[in-house]
């Protein structure tokens, strides 16, 4: 891919990693806007001198009305990436969990939906373009105290795939990103271990910059997670993130 002369859309970009992927590809040459939900960050990325949309991928009309905007002032968009997500705790031994989970699924998964079926007929009539859909090595490899959001990552691979096949011929790409844990604003001190933020988007745009560009990106750090089945540690790993089921309310000790 080619990241010096594109017009990307990175909805979910107002913090962490889609902030930072966000100045990359501005950093490359690209032309870039970021849409998400604070206004805060949204204003501080406009001083920027980045285009941006206020989304909330939970809402189609918020959805809708942004795309309307975006391809407004973009009419020659041709890279959209879903970066939105939440990450929420939950004991599934309490019913309470359940509305974290709904949460959890609406954004993650129907928002990245939402997200992609509003751009796909712009990218469609183009005749080219990209979209890049954000799962986590958590959909590969699960932790036991967020099984929602491994859920939720697992079904956005498997909707990418699906997806891919679907645009074959249209002249549309599907990649997928596949961070492991990066050290974003409170990661640090949930797994002290995260990949340094700085060190993850310089590889990320690498492994980007390929071609051709690969269907997945998946860092050097997030290999484990990603082929833990076919390397025969899922069982051992899974156990030993079981550990962390520790920082839920009631189970410590």
């Amino acid at each position: 891919m080619d990241l010096s002369n594109r017009t990307v859309l990175v909805v979910g970009g107002t913090s962490g990693i889609g902030r930072e992927l966000a100045r990359r590809f501005a950093a490359a040459g690209s032309q870039v806007a970021v849409a998400g939900r604070s206004r805060e960050a949204l204003s501080d990325l406009a001083a920027e001198g980045f285009g941006t949309f206020s989304i909330d991928v939970t809402d189609s009309a918020s959805v809708a009305s942004a795309r309307d905007a975006v391809l407004a002032r973009y009419p020659e968009l041709d890279t959209v990436v879903t970066m939105q997500g939440v990450m929420l705790l939950e004991d599934l031994r309490d019913p309470a969990h359940f509305e974290a989970a709904r949460v959890t699924i609406d954004t993650n998964l129907v928002g990245s939906i939402r997200v992609i079926d509003a751009f796909t007929p712009h990218l469609i009539r183009r005749g080219a373009g990209t979209i890049i859909t954000v799962t986590s090595g958590i959909a590969f490899l699960p932790f036991p105290p967020m099984p929602t959001y491994a859920a939720s990552k697992a079904a956005v691979h498997a909707y990418s795939e699906a997806l891919r096949a679907q645009l074959d011929g249209t002249g549309v790409g599907v990649v997928e990103l596949v961070p492991p844990a990066v050290a974003t604003a409170g990661q640090e001190k949930v797994n002290p271990h995260a990949l340094p933020l700085g060190d993850f988007a310089t590889e990320v745009m690498q492994l980007l910059s390929a071609d051709p560009t690969p269907r997945e990106i998946v860092v050097k750090a997030a290999l484990l997670h990603r082929w833990a089945e076919r390397d025969g540690t899922y069982g051992d790993l899974v156990a030993q993130r079981s550990e962390a089921l520790a920082m839920l309310p009631g189970r410590a000790g």
